[in-house]
């Protein structure tokens, strides 16, 4: 499946924000970027506003156009507001729960650990990025996979960062995803209330 690969600062400078994680260099400028940047900026529609909000949450969590069409129509049909639901179940897809965990230092990185199969739910090999964690579920480091350079690396670089509906076990590199995150809780930028509007035209 397609993901983007190409320069993560030109993507983060079009929002105007660091999506790809603080880690990634913001270089703030007076225009956007590309080949016509620096000529003036015409005022943006209201369609254009919640494209823009979609599409930097798509970057932000690392996911394609249909995957994250099919995650809002399952949002919409959970009880409750569909914007905070559709961030809950953006929240509980495995990479980013072991990117949260710490296990790796971003969300392509921690792709690439659940697709290699060094990632383990209750106990059993899951090497689907998009695989959805409920309440209760254990995830852990596979036990060949715990002295990887780039495991260790990411969780001697943990900073104080704590999430309330995580908890993490550095003695077994064990996590639980104890529950679907209050929206308040996420750190995101994101107006989901937007999304919503995009998807109801």
């Amino acid at each position: 499946m397609a993901r983007y690969t190409g320069p993560q600062t030109k993507i983060a400078r079009r929002f105007g924000e660091p999506i790809f994680g603080a880690d990634k260099t913001l270089q703030k400028k007076n225009y956007p970027p590309g080949m016509h940047g620096r000529g003036r900026r015409k005022k943006q529609s209201e369609y254009a506003v919640q494209l823009m909000e979609k599409q930097k949450a798509k970057y932000i969590y690392g996911i394609l156009e249909r995957q994250f069409a099919n995650t809002f129509e399952k949002a919409s049909r959970m009880p409750g507001i569909t914007g905070d639901n559709l961030l809950r179940l953006l929240e509980a897809r495995l990479d980013n729960t072991v990117y949260r965990l710490g296990i790796a230092p971003s969300r392509r990185a921690a792709r690439q650990l659940v697709l290699h199969k060094h990632i383990l739910v209750n106990g059993e090999v899951v090497n689907i990025a998009s695989y959805t964690l409920r309440p209760g579920d254990q995830v852990s480091v596979r036990e060949k996979s715990k002295s990887l350079e780039a495991i260790t690396n990411s969780l001697a670089g943990r900073g104080a960062a704590r999430f309330n509906w995580l908890e993490w076990n550095a003695s077994d590199m064990t996590g639980k995803f104890v529950a679907l995150p209050a929206r308040e809780d996420v750190p995101e930028n994101i107006r989901e209330q937007l999304i919503v509007e995009l998807y109801s035209k």
